[in-house]
Parts: C-alpha cells; structure tokens; sequence
C-alpha cells in the first residue's frame, strides 16, 4: 500500500487505540495550511487512481450528470406576490440562475422564465466562486429581499438587499460582510440582524450572540442592540411574521440543539413567553402554538412528549394556561410537521413511518381536524403554504423510492391537480419497496425500507443508509442516482428507521441521546443482521453509507462490526468526538453527543469515538471517506486525521476532499456527479466480488 509522502504529519504510535490525551495528527486540522493541502492533493490523486480512471467511471459520472442536468427535472417553486420563483442548475448554468414566472406560464410544459439573478455571471463579474444560498423577502410588497451568496457552499456567507422590481442589488442597501448570519424584515426600512459583530459577539459555536435592530442609512456598528445571549447558547436569532392582521417579531434564543427561548415584542417591548425550554414556540393568527419534547405537566395535565397544542396568545401572555390540545402521539403515530395557510394548519402525521396531512383550524368554538390526503403504499407526502397569510392554497409533493415525483397545487376544501411530474430516469422493473422490523439488542424493534428484486434467491450486492441523529426522520423518496448507480445493476437499497432520528418523535430521539447513543449503533447492526438473516446479502455483499451524523454512525460501524460489511462509505464524518466541541459548529451539538471534557461523560463518549478506537489489529472493510475543505460546520479534520490514522495501520481507506461545497460536499451538478460516482464505483468494486480493492 502506497505510504503518505508527508512524514512530518506521521507519528508513528502502538498498535493499541489512540491514547485520549494524544493527537499524532492535530495538524491536520489547519484546513487551509500549506501541508494540510500537500497531504489532500495527495490523497485526492490516490482516490482517483483507484477510482476514476476506469472507463465505467467515466460513463457512471456522465450519466449522473445527465440525470442532474435534466431539463424536465421539477423546477419547484415558492410564490412572491405576483410571481413564482425557482432557482435552477443544469449544464449552462453551474452555479445556477434564481428566476420567475406567472402560474399560467408554470403550467405549461416549458414555461417561460425571467432571470432575476444569473450566479455563474455575478461570479465571474466579481472574481468569487458564488454558490446561491437563499433569500429572505419583505412582505407583503415582495420587492425587496436579502439573498444570501457563499463562497464555495460554506455555511457563513455574505447578505445583500436586492430590489425584485428592476432585479439589482440595492446600491447603498442593506449589506453584511460574511458569516454565519441571520435576518428578518421588520419593515422596508427595519431589519433584525444577528451576525459576527467583532470579538465577542459569537457563541462557542461559533454563530451569533447579539441581535440588533437596524435601520436603513445607519452603520451597523451604531445599529441597536436589542438582544445578548451567552456564549454558551448555540445561538440568538431574530424572526418576523408578516401575516397581514398579525404581525409580529421576535427573538429565539437556542440555548443547545433541544432546548430555546421565545421573546416576543409586545409595544416595542421584548416579552419572555413563559413555558420550559423544552417546548417549541411557534405563532398562527391569534394562537400561539407549542411543541413539548418532553412530557409537560401543567396543573393536573399532562401534555404529551410530542404533542401539537394552542392557546391564545394574548391570554397566555396574562397568565391563562387554557390549552387546546391539536394533535396527540401514540406509541406508533408522531408529529412529523405543520405549516399554516391564511386560515388552516397542515399537520404532517406519521405512522409506522407512513405519512399522512392532516388540517385543522378553530371554527364553531372548536379546533376540527380532518384528512386532506393519506399516504399510499410508501409513498412520502410533503404539503407547504402557496402564500402563507393571502390564501388557503398549498404546494404538494408525493414520491416513494421508485416512484418519480409529482408537484401539484391545492386548496383546503378542494382537490389538488398536478402541475409537474418528473419522468423515471431508472429501470425500476422486478423492483418493489417493502417494510421490515429488526430486533435491536434491549429488544425495541426498528423498522427499515427494502428496495429490490421482488424474490431474492441468494444473497446480493446491498448497500444499507443510516443517519439516527437531531430528530431527523429517513423517509422514503425517489432515488435518482442510486436507482441509476445501484439498483439498475440487481442491487438492494436499504435505509434503516434508527432511534436518535425522528421516526417516532421526540422520544424515538431521546433514546438514543448522549450516554444512550450506543442504541443507534445496536440499532443498525440489528438491520444489518437481520438482512443476513433473511438472506439479503451477507459481510461480503454489504455496503453501508451514511453523512454528517450518519458519518459517525458509519465510523462506529468501522469499529464495533467491521465482521459485518464488505464496504463502507463516510461523508462529511465526524469522527474524533474528543475535540468535535472545539471545531466549528461542533459546540452546539453537545445536546446530541455530551460534553468531552466533562470526565464521566468522555467515558461515555469515547466509547462512540471512531478516532479513538481505530487499532492495528482488526480486519477492518474497505473504507472510503469524503469531505470538503470549505465545510464550515464540521471541521475537515475529522475526517482527515482518521484516514491519516487507517494509512499508520496500513488499513485499505481511500479519501476524496472537494474543495468547495461546504458541508453538501458539493457545490454545482458537476461535482455532485463526480463525488456520487467516486461512491457508488467504490461500491461496486468492493461489494461485487466481496473482495477489496486495496493496492497491492
């Protein structure tokens, strides 16, 4: 196997796990150093190899360009006033144009469309690698808006007003230098800003502490303070609904992941809404509405972890605690979501990871609720409001793992028609989805989606996905480039429903939290051992792949049943959780993980650290591991230092870093098609014959 040129980052240790207190590979932390670089141009060249000079790669990575590219993808929309706005990348246009059209012009098979913004131009104009980040816009005139422009995809960007009238940037306008900033309209002169405003005024993970009320013509320095939070808190943001009638503004203070503070401006004022941290805070019309994560006992009632209830606000805010309870779980049904049209709720429901939407409004003194459209067979149901406080419309998109997405367009009380449907783009034939339950080791059952062959004789080339973290639920959805890379080739795709996501709300979530977290992990092992049970697949035909928080799950994957994959795929991993807190964003997710410098923690903690329990002994599965340098959010390090570790061990681990994407890995369908394909070939070398394709 071909050793790292640079041996100055190489510090050879035993063959026993890393000791806590040492760190050989520190230095690649420094994302941007000169030997850090020398060692990823390095490792990049190494990837693509082994990888990308074969010819199928070449005909994989065209192909999945081709399927990104595609012109009768589903330009999905949001309305703003008169106009409906998509931003859209294909082949001409990289980095992507943000642009419009009417509805009657939406409705035809190719709309005529006006550019608003042309971002591949706005780079090369000004010499940067723009990548779009979104907008906020003012209502209910819709002609200012503050678009958000990155370089290369990170997180932190810079903010500048831009007039939707006559499609420019506001000369003179409102302007924020880049970072991890947040803004809400107040009105066309009056915006909440919270941002770096120098030393001081970040959190420890590293977003912003202070809110300022800032005026049109006025330098920000002098702009009003009119929130701090701690530097402990992950973050203070500012928020402005702008519903026609009730209006309203505010402050939520994120003190971690799970747990805020909602100040509402009362006159002028900022009012604390009294509940505990645990509840969301959210406002409709004339009601506020609350989601505890924990059960809540008020008086001699008890609300439900996960629960959608309502009280009036105005009398909440005076002391009443009248609670309308919208919305209750069971051990099976979950919230999954709401949104508000002008007069309706759209509840999101799930069960048994099925979904279905739900509407509910006060009429005849009372909240009714009734169905606006079930789920049918797998499919994942998705509605949003057209315009949130002028109409009683909404967006919906249906889709499961074969089926093609449909956008259609509704109104509560009516029926909704399809506006788009895109195509197959994969031979799904002999292909059908079903559901399975695994018995994880304290006995709880965990649900997993099967695609593949409808009858599997003997086992087959399986790649299994995984996330299990921050409440985040994996539902089914069409899979385009996995249909095209992986079931078109007579492979099964399977994605695990693992406790630390949410699946079955805030609880499911909680299982798997801090000294916990090893239920995610006995979860996914339970799938995996139930598809070699069930004579799937077995070690040598399973591939497993997972990012972010899933990068962790697929790290300790790596190091607790390397017996049971043939293959493993990390993207934009954490790894090393003995520092994760001191990287970037990695503060806020203390909720999620515990604190490391915390001793009885660490001693939990360790035990799910990837970084510290790599050794020279095991048989580990090939390991591919991909990152970007321009990730703001998890630290490139993590990655790094761990493949840095494998290469000591002589273990087979290729590595892959993107220069810009930030942490999507991916800033434009160029890249993406590249970075999907270096995946999937490393899949199907490895998991084809079950035999590695280490260098010899």
């Amino acid at each position: 196997m071909t050793r790292p040129i640079l041996t100055c980052l190489v510090i050879l240790m035993t063959n026993s796990a890393l000791p806590e207190n040492q760190d050989p590979y520190l230095r690649l932390e420094e994302v941007r150093s000169e030997a850090s670089l020398e060692w990823v141009k390095e490792m990049n060249a190494h990837a693509r190899e082994r990888l990308a000079l074969a010819p199928e790669f070449n005909d994989l990575q065209a192909r999945i360009k081709t399927i990104l590219d595609a012109k009768d993808r589903i330009p999905y929309v949001s309305k703003l006033g008169d106009f409906y706005y998509n931003f859209w990348q294909d082949e001409e246009h990289k980095r992507g144009i943000l642009r419009r059209t009417t509805l009657t012009e939406y409705r035809k098979a190719i709309p005529t469309w006006e550019t608003v913004i042309d971002v591949d131009q706005l780079g090369e104009t000004e010499g940067e690698s723009w990548v779009y980040g979104g907008s906020t816009t003012l209502k209910p005139s819709y002609d200012r808006s503050l678009i958000s422009l990155s370089r290369g995809g990170s997180d932190a960007s810079v903010i500048r007003e831009f007039d939707l009238i006559s499609r420019s940037f506001v000369e003179d306008g409102f302007d924020l230098a880049e970072a991890k900033s947040d803004v809400a309209w107040l009105n066309k002169n009056e915006i909440l800003v919270a941002s770096d405003f120098g030393e001081g005024t970040l959190t420890e993970s590293g977003y912003p502490r202070i809110v300022k009320r800032w005026s049109r013509g006025d330098p920000l320095e002098e702009a009003q303070i009119v929130f701090e939070g701690e530097a402990t808190d992950v973050g203070i943001f500012g928020f402005s609904d702008q519903r026609k009638g009730f209006e309203r503004a505010g402050i939520v203070r994120a003190i971690d992941f799970f747990n805020s503070e909602t100040h509402l401006f009362v006159n002028d004022e900022l009012v604390l809404i009294e509940k505990p941290t645990h509840v969301d805070a959210s406002f409709f019309r004339e009601w506020l509405l609350l989601t505890p994560k924990k059960d809540w006992v008020l008086g001699e009632t008890t609300y439900a972890s996960g629960s959608l209830l309502a009280a009036r606000l105005d009398d909440y805010l005076t002391g009443s605690r009248d609670m309308y309870v919208l919305f209750s779980p069971t051990k099976s049904r979950s919230l999954a979501g709401f949104s508000e049209t002008r007069d309706f709720l759209l509840v999101n429901v799930m069960e048994n990871v099925r979904n279905q939407i739900e509407i509910t409004s006060y009429r005849s003194d009372q909240w009714l609720t009734e169905p606006l459209s079930a789920s049918q067979g797998f499919q994942t149901i998705s509605v949003r409001p057209v315009d949130e406080s002028e109409s009683n419309q909404y967006f919906i998109t249906r889709s499961d793992f074969l089926t093609p997405p449909t956008f259609g367009m509704g109104e509560v009380g009516g029926t909704d028609d399809v506006l788009k449907q895109e195509p197959h783009v994969f031979d799904e034939q002999g292909s059908t989805i079903t559901q399975h339950w695994a018995t994880s080791k304290d006995g709880t059952r965990i649900p997993y989606f099967q695609v593949g062959p409808k009858e599997i004789q003997s086992p087959l080339p399986t790649l299994l996905y995984g996330y299990g973290g921050f409440e985040i639920p994996m539902l089914p959805g069409y899979q385009k480039v996995t249909g095209v890379a992986w079931l078109e080739t007579g492979g099964v795709y399977v994605v695990a429903n693992i406790r630390g996501g949410g699946e079955f709300g805030p609880q499911w979530h909680r299982a798997a939290l801090k000294e916990k977290r090893h239920k995610a992990y006995e979860d996914f092992i339970a799938v995996a051992e139930d598809l070699h049970a069930r004579n799937v697949t077995n070690s040598q035909l399973l591939g497993i792949m997972g990012g972010s928080n899933g990068g962790l799950l697929m790290g300790n994957m790596l190091t607790r049943r390397p017996d049971l994959f043939g293959a493993i795929v990390a993207a934009v991993p954490l790894f090393d959780m003995k520092r994760y807190h001191l990287l970037l964003a990695g503060a806020s997710w203390m909720a999620e993980y515990g604190d490391p410098d915390i001793p009885k923690e660490w001693k939990f903690i360790k035990d799910f650290s990837p970084y510290h329990n790599l050794s020279k002994e095991p048989k580990y599965p090939p390991l591919l591991v991909t990152t970007s340098t321009a990730d703001d959010r998890v630290h490139p390090g993590h990655a790094r230092k761990l493949v840095a570790r494998m290469r000591e061990f002589e273990k087979d681990v290729t590595y892959y870093e993107n220069l810009e994407g930030g942490h999507a890995g991916a800033a434009d369908n160029t890249q993406r098609a590249f970075m999907s394909a270096l995946e999937y070939q490393f899949l199907r070398k490895n998991l084809s014959t079950g035999t590695s394709i280490v260098d010899e």
